[in-house]
């Protein structure tokens, strides 16, 4: 756990209790800071009374009495829709920060690569954590859906920290200057996602870099105002074609122009780790393990070696000759629809909301059929059944289930690790032939 000494005898609220403000409220209590920590939840805060978290009411307090507050995920920060305790603190003056700004203010003398983007954020930072650990470097990988930033270890100035960040993470982390900031996608974002997520390259002068992925009009335009400015070096990432002075996935084959040669690194569509398009995820880490120091070849090896990531297509068994797939922290329909379209003859498991939406030609094409997760007891369960059966019945080519929910607390979880574990324990129980995927 990092010690954050900067805190220590100073009044801080935290609230949202979740697996981030959690770790975050330990760490200052152990550091020495006096915490007044607080969740909407009865269940969440019965757990940080457990592990000896101090308790204070946040919609009773003094405000005048604190310095800082400290918010987990899933917690409002902005316009109408600010969460009433982030008001509160506003009002009386209090700074509002995230775990990944006390991470950054005891950390100084370690290297920071920050990852955000609509899609994609979460195995790319895995990505790029994996190549950096495996090349030799010292690496903690954390943030968003890993880690929590505050559960990582403390490294010193030879480190690298690599951090998933939301939107709003970025917001939060007012002191970061990221060694490199990778944007990986602005698919369908909001022009208030757009400029919060650009904050993640304030500050670069080179040799920090920025790198951006140009597959959508929202990363051109970032891509083009950057390289306009000339302050930080500004590296174009794409998955769908060439891209001149950056990375690029055409026709499957990762290549490399960072120096102008157009060099083929490797073919990434033979990769089972990140199965149908993840080439952008591919380009965005191998550009950012470059522009920190990475050699090519050691990139190349590294990518080739990556084990993928749990609850993102993960391939769990092959049940009779099924191919069952964990895909439970796709939390959208649009994440849904990009994992669907990697199998053919899929029979779905989703949230019920999603599963009524009406999907794009090409994954509506590729569903056979759909299996509801009803937010019940049971309901996951239930529908795991039910998939087997249509799976063994399909006769029109190789059947894959898929559990993707499409929405954050489909099948009655509110977290999505806990939904892919279930999930995960109940394809193990499957009966039948189990054969490694």
């Amino acid at each position: 756990m990092i010690d954050v000494f900067p805190f220590a005898d100073l009044p801080v609220a935290v609230h949202g209790l979740d697996r981030a403000g959690l770790a975050a409220a330990r760490a200052l209590h152990t550091s020495g800071a006096e915490v007044w920590a607080w969740d909407d939840d009865e269940d969440r805060r019965a757990v940080a009374g457990d592990a000896g978290v101090p308790l204070v009411n946040l919609y009773v307090c003094d405000w005048r009495e604190l310095t800082s507050l400290v918010i987990g995920g899933s917690i409002a920060i902005d316009g109408a829709d600010a969460h009433p305790v982030v008001t509160r603190a506003r009002a009386a003056g209090c700074e509002v920060i995230g775990d990944v700004e006390l991470l950054v203010r005891t950390q100084r003398d370690a290297s920071f690569l920050g990852v955000t983007g609509i899609e994609g954020r979460t195995v790319t930072a895995a990505l790029l954590g994996h190549i950096l650990q495996v090349s030799g470097r010292e690496a903690e990988i954390g943030g968003g859906a890993l880690l929590p930033a505050l559960a990582l270890h403390g490294l010193g100035g030879e480190g690298a920290y690599v951090l998933e960040m939301a939107p709003d993470d970025v917001t939060l982390t007012a002191s970061a200057t990221f060694d490199v900031g990778v944007l990986v996608d602005c698919t369908d974002a909001a022009d208030e996602a757009v400029a919060a997520m650009v904050k993640v390259f304030h500050r670069q002068t080179a040799p920090r870099a920025a790198v951006v992925g140009v597959d959508d009009a929202a990363g051109r335009q970032v891509f083009e105002r950057l390289k306009a400015a000339k302050e930080q070096v500004v590296i174009p990432v794409s998955g769908c074609g060439r891209t001149h002075g950056g990375v690029y996935v055409e026709g499957g084959m990762l290549t490399d122009d960072m120096d102008g040669a157009e060099v083929p690194v490797t073919d990434v569509s033979v990769l089972a780790a990140l199965p149908g398009e993840a080439g952008a995820r591919y380009a965005a880490a191998y550009a950012s393990a470059r522009a920190i120091g990475v050699g090519p070849p050691q990139a190349m090896a590294c990518i080739q070696s990556f084990p993928g990531l749990v609850h993102h297509r993960e391939p769990l068994d092959r049940v009779d000759g099924t191919l069952w797939v964990n895909d439970a922290a796709a939390v959208t329909p649009a994440a849904a629809a990009r994992t669907l379209i990697c199998y053919d003859a899929v029979h779905w498991i989703a949230a019920a909301a999603v599963a009524k939406m009406e999907m794009p030609e090409a994954v509506a094409g590729r569903v056979r059929t759909i299996h509801i997760a009803e937010d019940r007891d049971g309901g996951l369960a239930t529908a795991v059944a039910a998939a087997q059966e249509t799976a063994r019945a399909d006769k029109g080519g190789e059947a894959v289930v898929v559990l993707s929910p499409g929405r954050v607390g489909g099948g009655g979880f509110a977290d999505p690790d806990a939904l892919g574990d279930a999930f995960h324990d109940l394809v193990g129980k499957l009966p039948g032939t189990h054969e490694e995927a």
